[in-house]
């Protein structure tokens, strides 16, 4: 299951971790988000260990959604050394969100 990350939490679990980060910017009236939800907990199970994957609720956290100017959803952003270094807007297949995750971990 992904993490649920919010304002108050942002800080220590994504700009602090010493894994790449994979944050889904989701809402629940959000149809292409419920898509791309189960995908997600399933990478955060895989990735388990090697990778923090987790979600933002956009309605309850508008403070990491504007910073980073969240304006469509699903917003998926990797991170690495606190830092965005991609970024995935849509409903994609799990194979490309794989992908690119497995991009951050190599680099």
């Amino acid at each position: 299951m992904a993490l649920e990350i919010t304002d108050a939490n942002f800080e220590e679990l994504v700009t602090k971790s010493d894994k790449p980060v994979l944050i889904d910017f989701w809402a629940e009236w959000c149809g292409p988000c419920r898509m791309v939800g189960p995908v997600v907990d399933e990478l955060a199970k895989e990735y388990d260990g090697k990778a923090v994957v987790g979600k933002v609720n956009v309605d309850n956290n508008p403070g990491i959604s504007m910073k980073f100017g969240i304006r469509n959803i699903p917003a998926l952003l990797f991170f690495k050394g606190g830092e965005v270094v991609d970024k995935q807007i849509g409903a994609v297949p799990k194979s490309t969100l794989a992908t690119k995750l497995n991009a951050v971990l190599e680099a």
